[in-house]
């Protein structure tokens, strides 16, 4: 799949050379912009292995790991990557588990090797944002930009609605909106993997008692709006038994891929 970036955003923003530099260096294996009859174009296959190609581009300063297998740090999420299902990726992953649960997304099913054991597993779609869907109204809503200060509030929220995994250093890996009704926190959303050309949103949830107020819609498209200000595309990831998929739906964004999501541990103990 191909699309088009926005016509007013300059190749220094796309950075195309970093990502050249990192093609010819093996980092990545294909170059994920190129010209087409004078217009950018952005290669999407990228997503196919999202995990693994944010770790191995734009958030390669955060990964932890080498070219066998990747992890966000423990404290940002257990979201994790490999190439290939390989043994020696299985191995190196085993390592990087050590202090929790890796998370993976893979087109073909997962099938772990060596200590390794499946924890949790289900089907997740990935939608990408290709239309302009219905802008929504923004009301008498205030949303804030929320700080490392609001990491405790947002780990509650996350943890009571569980949009995905989210820990107190999340929040550094993109800008973060929420609503908050008196003291309390009620909804969120903001990004999280970073690919060249491509920013994932993703942490939307709302407290069951907020739901039905169209906060959630409204902090989808501020994030949204930041991301295309900037040029690029946005996705996410949802599971596919989601509810809210017809609010991404509403939104413009289009199911572009099936995965299988699993949990892996090192703890033979099934949850």
């Amino acid at each position: 799949m191909r699309l088009f970036l926005h016509p007013q955003v300059s190749l220094e923003h796309t950075k195309a050379d970093t990502m050249q530099d990192r093609a010819q260096s093996g980092e990545i294996t294909d170059s994920s912009f190129s010209l087409d009859a004078g217009r950018k174009v952005l290669d999407t296959t990228l997503l196919d292995n999202p995990i693994w190609s944010a770790l191995s581009t734009e958030h390669l300063g955060l990964a932890l790991g080498d070219e066998r297998a990747r992890r966000y740090p423990v404290e940002i999420g257990p979201l994790s990557g490999i190439p290939a299902q390989t043994k020696e990726s299985y191995e190196a992953l085993s390592e990087l588990a050590r202090d929790g649960v890796v998370v993976l997304f893979s087109v073909e099913p997962i099938v772990p090797v060596g200590g390794l054991q499946v924890m949790r597993s289900g089907p997740i779609v990935q939608m990408v944002r290709e239309t302009r869907g219905v802008e929504p109204d923004a009301g008498a809503l205030t949303p804030r930009r929320l700080t490392a200060a609001d990491a405790p509030a947002m780990v509650t929220l996350a943890e009571l609605t569980e949009p995905g995994p989210f820990r107190m250093r999340t929040l550094e890996l993109g800008n973060f909106y929420g609503i908050f009704h008196g003291p309390e926190l009620v909804a969120m959303a903001g990004k999280r993997m970073h690919l060249p050309g491509l920013v994932e949103v993703s942490g939307v949830c709302t407290h069951p008692e907020a739901r039905g107020k169209g906060y959630a819609r409204r902090l989808m498209q501020i994030v949204i709006d930041e991301i295309e200000r900037d040029g690029k595309t946005a996705f996410l990831h949802a599971f596919s038994t989601n509810p809210a998929i017809r609010l991404y739906e509403a939104l413009g964004f289009e199911k572009r891929q099936e995965f299988h999501f699993a949990a892996l541990g090192n703890d033979a103990k099934k949850r």
